[in-house]
């Protein structure tokens, strides 16, 4: 538990109530997923735009489980924020997407979601 996500904040946030984390937990795994193949795809595309709309978006929560990625994320927002066409983001777009991965999966495995 814990490995690739962690839930000091989110504890913190909830004052430990163990349905709040729950919920927490379940609207991490309905949005961040989602968005991370949104930023994927508008990485891939070269749309700016979607790019930091949904990196835009992933912030507070990736913040919030403490994935490790925000630095990296925000480098990818950037990207799209900045209209960055001569700076190449996929390196960091991997580590970012499979930050997001490793913890859905963990977190569907602690919480039997």
């Amino acid at each position: 538990m814990e490995q690739h996500y962690k839930l000091l904040r989110v504890k913190e946030l909830a004052d430990n109530d163990e349905d709040f984390i729950a919920a927490l937990a379940a609207a991490f795994l309905e949005e961040v997923p989602m968005d991370a193949e949104r930023l994927k795809t508008a990485v891939a595309e070269g749309d700016f735009y979607n790019a930091y709309q949904a990196a835009h978006k992933m912030k507070p929560t990736v913040d919030l489980f403490e994935l490790g990625v925000l630095d990296t994320l925000i480098e990818v927002q950037d990207w799209g924020k900045f209209e960055k066409k001569d700076l190449d983001v996929t390196e960091q777009l991997a580590i970012v997407i499979s930050a997001v991965e490793k913890a859905s999966a963990e977190i569907k495995s602690d919480f039997g979601l």
